[in-house]
């Protein structure tokens, strides 16, 4: 389970930071543009992760006196993948989410225009926890 939640935190967060990676390496755009083509799909994925780790975390936080470390990281890891997973996949979300209602769209998408700052620097945390996390459960 824990290979399963690093690969999509890594998958996710490089493809949050891909502006920023496409600007800094000439033949990753191309690359970038593949995996962008699956954007609304693996932030969908991502979104739904990062709420079970997130439910997962505050059920399980009596084990925070015996395992903080593993709990940090699982909370880390939840609100990466939920937040990083909210922006990527925020345009097929809110297809079915709210499909009819022009309303809610225009606000949704004020919001995300707001929240789209953010989105470089919480796609390096996802894959910095990712990779933690991954290395936490190795050793």
């Amino acid at each position: 389970m824990w290979i399963l939640s690093t690969l999509i935190g890594i998958a996710g967060g490089l493809l949050a930071m891909s502006s920023l990676i496409a600007k800094r390496a000439p033949n990753a755009k191309e690359q970038m543009a593949k995996l962008a083509a699956y954007q609304g799909w693996i932030g969908l994925v991502m979104f739904g992760w990062g709420v079970w780790e997130l439910l997962s975390s505050v059920l399980s936080v009596g084990s925070l006196s015996s395992a903080p470390l593993a709990w940090i990281f699982g909370l880390l890891s939840g609100v990466a993948d939920f937040s990083v997973g909210l922006l990527l996949g925020f345009g097929l979300i809110s297809t079915y989410a709210f499909r009819g209602n022009a309303v809610a769209i225009e606000r949704g998408n004020q919001l995300r225009e707001k929240l789209v700052a953010f989105q470089v620097p919480l796609g390096g945390l996802a894959v910095v926890v990712s990779v933690l996390y991954g290395i936490f459960h190795v050793i």
